[in-house]
């Protein structure tokens, strides 16, 4: 399986779908399913029943997962590929727009 470019803390916008332009935080992602969660993007309501850890139920608003060919990585401002290259013995990603390594 390839290295996934995107991680979890990433700043990503949103480029296709019912909230494109949206920009959010990573907060997590699913290398299998290649997809990403993004804070308040792509936002799903939710019916929970009452249990021990939600006392009352009712609706829930949450995030829902996103294709990760859906975002593009914000650097500096603006929305940019990314690309793998190696700094003498380290594998590090960069920016392809500027050419700046990210990190």
């Amino acid at each position: 399986m390839a290295s996934m470019k995107i991680k979890k803390g990433d700043t990503v916008k949103v480029i296709t779908g019912k909230d494109k332009g949206k920009e959010g935080k990573v907060i997590a992602v699913n290398k299998k399913k290649s997809t990403v969660l993004i804070e308040g993007a792509n936002m799903v309501t939710k019916h929970a029943k009452p249990s021990m850890s939600n006392q009352e139920g009712g609706i829930i608003q949450k995030e829902a997962p996103i294709h990760i060919s859906n975002v593009m990585y914000m650097h500096n401002g603006k929305a940019t590929r990314v690309g793998f290259k190696m700094d003498g013995e380290k594998k590090v990603r960069f920016a392809k727009a500027t050419g700046e390594v990210i990190d």
